[in-house]
């Protein structure tokens, strides 16, 4: 690492201008290709799953994406001639539009029932010859613009759909400008100095800059889901941000013990980089672990994020030393270069706040740690009723398009109608035909069924399917409970005596069933990743307690996160004024990212702070000094990074997009409670409570474990080193908090 940095400094200017040739490289070529997202939650092997194929195999041309195109009038019925005859030609000139395959007229013979009972609203079904995951984007917005062109002054027209969604954009950036503009705040705020406040942030855009064109390029060879480079920008911006400025603190602290420039950001480099490497590698290895669960869907996005995390560590620690040696001594305010050169090089010793803070939980470690768990386990409650789903296109920004659509079908023909059930099966003979035509009956009067098609067979026969409206919405609980019920009791009644098997598919069930899957794989995902964790502490810091207790804290961090999420956005309180829409399920795939992205996040916190405590541990064996000193010297980078990364965070609140939303909602929770609460509260009070029993590891366990460290053993010479230089004032200073009991 020193190397590398040393290579950086002398060469400043190549190593930022290699940066920005990738970053311009890389954007012009995602700006030549275009993007090509894809939210693809089928998974191979559930029921939802055999039905879309057995519909494709049967019925090629209905198998693709089913879009609406939506008209209302305000003045006259839909009936009009004029109306009529606009909105005719309107679906025929999208028939002939490449990628289409059929389109549903409600003028045609059975058209009656996709015209509303007032006649103000009317839709038409638009069949896409291939799944939404494989429509490219261009056939879907040539769809929108032809429909939306038969709009007029008295004829509103909306169009609503999977395929539709992917033309919406997310309407700017003013997410990420927000989220940087406080973390430009909070960074000036800490360092006082305008040069060394900006870094950070520069770093952390180009790296970011560079991984969101990265993303769209990887779309193209794998499948990538529509907010990966959303989510990917969130995390690159938080950790790009907080490892910038890590490796600044360092780096203006050997500044002030008098180091030279380039000495400054060698050390600053060489260890706290290390350790931004480190952490780095454990995000990484998180969000990778996704990849157990050998979910499509998941796979992009767990690669896409790792992407980013590695070129923001990248950049951390080659583009930030160059620029750092640009700016010289000004990575210090005035007042500290000022007080440099009239008193020379200073120990930098704990005081303020900090220092005071870390006394008080040495002297109330039992009450604070009790109050940590009782704020913890409130904010956890929420989680037990947690449901996974996945939120409908009403909860759209009431702009958009698919919104607009979504609102109007749910006041003409009932919310059931945004998310229709399909029922598949082969058929064997007279015999399953009589049997189906008596479940059609048998459906109609199913509970919470508002309406069903008739049967409709393929060419030969052999493939049936009806569709059903259900009286719910889509994201409803009332939706799901349906699709339980007509495969766990009606369906299985109705096959009785014959060779039907009837799969239920539709929006509803496929993310039910996308749901049912990562329950069932989440409890080895979350062994792996904490275990993978709790392994990686003991290495390096040879115990433990001190792995056990970071796991409990990353389990609690995460449920009391969730708490939140569920009382936001399942239990409504407050989304409608955050512009999130209503109450609904909880996106299946949030546990998985979270758990990956809260893991790596908080190793950070985990390594800065105990690594402190370590230290001193081994220096002095005084329990209650390493973890009275480990606090008071880290606690105030701990918290600027953390008041960065949450701001960072809910910025992305402002996207207008509520998965995004619900990550950052939940990220920013899961940070402020695992800065503030757990490691700067409980985890120092539980370690004062368990005294020496924190650094305890078997003998024979220790003899057979490799030896590695955060910090290289130069670095520690070093250290020792610039020790030497201040031994005098050190002698001369008065009592801190690393004398003083609590």
């Amino acid at each position: 690492m020193a190397a590398l940095a040393r290579w950086c400094v002398e060469r400043r200017l190549v190593a930022v201008l290699l940066w920005l040739l990738a970053f311009g490289g890389v954007a012009a070529a995602a700006t030549v290709t275009g993007s090509a997202y894809s939210n693809d939650y089928d998974v191979p092997g559930t029921e939802s799953g055999r039905a879309t194929q057995l519909l494709q195999d049967g019925f090629p041309g209905l198998g693709g994406d089913s879009d609406t195109v939506v008209w209302h009038t305000t003045s006259g019925t839909v009936r009009a001639a004029d109306v009529e005859q606009t909105m005719t030609k309107t679906l025929e000139k999208i028939a002939d539009l490449p990628g289409v395959a059929a389109v549903t007229s409600p003028y045609g013979g059975q058209g009656t029932r996709q015209i509303s009972q007032d006649g103000h609203t009317a839709y038409a079904t638009v069949t896409f010859e291939d799944p939404a995951q494989d429509i490219d984007r261009s056939e879907a917005q040539a769809v929108v613009t032809t429909a939306r062109a038969a709009g007029t002054d008295g004829l509103q027209v909306e169009l609503g759909g999977t395929a539709v969604g992917l033309t919406e954009s997310s309407g700017g950036h003013l997410a990420e400008v927000v989220g940087v503009i406080v973390a430009a705040a909070v960074l000036f705020l800490a360092f006082g100095s305008l040069a060394a406040s900006l870094l950070p942030i520069a770093t952390a855009l180009v790296s970011v800059g560079t991984a969101y064109a990265g993303i769209v390029l990887l779309g193209h060879a794998i499948t990538v889901a529509d907010f990966a480079p959303m989510l990917g920008m969130l995390i690159g911006l938080g950790v790009g941000i907080d490892y910038a400025l890590f490796i600044v603190t360092r780096h203006r602290r050997g500044l002030k013990r008098g180091l030279p420039v380039a000495e400054a950001v060698t050390d600053a480099v060489a260890t706290t980089g290390r350790a931004v490497v480190f952490a780095g590698a454990t995000v990484c290895i998180a969000l990778l672990g996704m990849l157990i669960l050998r979910l499509n869907f998941l796979n992009g996005v767990a690669i896409a994020a790792s992407l980013t995390v590695v070129l923001t560590v990248a950049a951390s620690v080659t583009m930030l030393p160059a620029l750092l040696s640009f700016i010289g001594m000004r990575a210090l305010s005035r007042r500290e270069r000022r007080r440099l050169e009239e008193h020379g090089p200073e120990p930098e010793l704990p005081t303020g706040f900090a220092a005071r803070w870390s006394a008080f939980v040495e002297r109330h470690p039992k009450v604070l740690g009790t109050v940590a768990v009782v704020v913890i386990a409130v904010l956890a409650l929420p989680t037990f009723s947690l449901r996974l789903g996945t939120s409908d296109q009403g909860n759209n920004p009431r702009s958009s398009t698919t919104r607009q659509a979504y609102d109007l079908l749910g006041d003409g023909f009932g919310p059931g109608v945004n998310g229709p059930l399909t029922l598949v099966t082969h058929v064997d003979g007279a015999e399953d035909k009589l049997a189906l035509d008596n479940l059609d009956a048998t459906i109609r009067t199913t509970e919470g069924v508002a309406s069903v098609t008739p049967v409709t067979y393929d060419t030969g026969g052999d493939t049936a399917f009806f569709t059903i409206v259900p009286e719910s919405a889509p994201q409803s609980q009332k939706t799901s409970d349906l699709v339980d019920r007509l495969r766990t009791e009606v369906l299985p009644r109705a096959e009785t005596g014959t060779s039907l098997d009837v799969h239920v598919g539709g929006v509803t069930a496929s993310y039910d069933d996308f749901a049912d899957v990562i329950v069932g794989k989440l409890p080895l995902f979350v062994g792996v990743v904490i275990g993978l964790g709790c392994l990686l502490l003991l290495l390096a810091f040879r115990s433990l307690g001190i792995p056990l207790k970071a796991g409990v804290m990353n389990i609690a961090a995460v449920a009391a996160a969730f708490g939140i999420v569920v009382a936001i956005f399942q239990w409504g309180w407050g989304s409608e004024l955050l512009g999130l829409g209503h109450a609904g399920p909880i996106e299946p795939f949030l546990p998985v990212i979270m758990v990956s992205v809260l893991f790596g996040l908080s190793m950070d916190y985990q390594v800065f702070l105990v690594s402190r405590m370590y230290e001193e541990w081994l220096e002095t064996r005084d329990n209650r000094r390493a973890v009275r000193v480990g606090l008071a010297e880290t606690s105030r980078v701990i918290n600027s990074a953390a008041v960065i990364m949450i701001s960072v965070f809910l910025a992305f609140v402002l996207s207008g997009d509520r998965v995004i939303a619900m990550f950052g909602i939940a990220l920013a929770s899961a940070v402020a409670l695992d800065a503030f609460v757990l490691r700067t509260l409980l985890v120092p009070a539980l370690m004062h409570m368990l005294g020496g029993a924190n650094w305890w590891l078997p003998g024979w366990l220790d003899r057979r474990m490799p030896r590695i460290s955060i910090e290289p053993p130069e670095s520690r010479a070093a250290h020792e080193r610039l020790t030497d230089v201040v031994e005098v004032m050190e002698k001369e200073r008065q009592q801190d908090v690393r004398d003083i009991p609590g």
